[in-house]
């Protein structure tokens, strides 16, 4: 622990274990990110259908940031490695959490309820 290279390295990766642990926690909105359920199996479901969306949402953003990146080349700007080393797909404003919800519609009535069933009186 003497280098000090060595220790910003650990201290790197530490950090973007955190950042990726603190955005799948702001992912996981329902029941307060608490878990419901005490079967081992389905806490684990949970687990790995969080894992799933974060890297979802993770590989969305990143996709975005490479093709922004992709178009400021383009026009010329440069693009240095010291600029890509800060960036994070762990990005909150760009992710709509609770989906994107449009209201327009509720004014509308639903079509009439109509319980007859019509069921054939003979089968082939």
């Amino acid at each position: 622990m003497s280098d000090p290279a060595l220790r910003e390295q650990i201290q790197r990766a530490t950090h973007r274990a955190e950042e990726h642990n603190g955005f799948t926690k702001w992912l996981h909105f329902g029941n307060a990110g608490w878990l419901n359920s005490r079967d081992p199996e389905l806490q684990g479901r949970a687990v790995e259908f969080l894992d799933l969306v974060a890297a979802s949402v993770i590989f969305s953003t990143t996709i975005d940031m490479t093709k922004t990146l992709r178009q400021m080349a383009r026009e010329g700007r440069t693009i240095r490695a010291s600029d890509l080393a800060v960036l994070s797909p762990y990005r909150r404003e760009n992710v709509l959490r609770f989906g994107d919800c449009t209201t327009a519609g509720l004014h509308v009535p639903p079509p009439a309820y109509n319980p007859a069933l019509h069921a054939a009186t003979e089968w082939p």
